[in-house]
């Protein structure tokens, strides 16, 4: 599994653009709605994953990474970990650069696997709490 710097960490928020949030609920109580409303403050697009509802945070939501029409640079899981294998998978065939699990989310398989398809992959730690300190320090 990697590890990465501070430095690599600044470099992987200061490169992406665009998030997609698997995950994302619609209630603004649920850490994947705090989560990716403070990364769209910080003025990352966040693409909303769910089935369930046909939009987040005024963005169109999406049923799986799939069906979204446009490059993602980070996908941000919010779900259990034996759901991040077909969400790799799905996120080699989208041409994502890195996996996110957030806190409570482990999958060293999955992790491996998109690894070896060559993206980079942070597990168990919250994006938010990673950038604020970042972009603060």
């Amino acid at each position: 599994m990697q590890k990465f710097t501070e430095s690599e960490m600044r470099e992987i928020f200061k490169s992406s653009k665009v998030i997609a949030v698997v995950g994302l609920s619609p209630d603004e109580f649920r850490p994947s709605h705090g989560v990716a409303s403070y990364l769209q403050r910080a003025g990352y697009r966040i693409i909303p994953v769910n089935p369930t509802c046909p939009e987040v945070l005024g963005e169109k939501s999406y049923a799986s990474l799939k069906d979204i029409p446009e490059p993602i640079d980070i996908v941000d899981i919010f779900r259990r970990s034996e759901a991040v294998p077909e969400l790799v998978e799905e996120a080699i065939i989208k041409g994502a650069r890195i996996v996110w699990m957030q806190e409570g989310v482990v999958n060293e398989t999955a992790a491996r696997r998109a690894e070896q398809a060559g993206m980079k992959v942070i597990m168990d730690r919250c994006i938010l709490k990673e950038h604020r300190f970042l972009v603060n320090n």
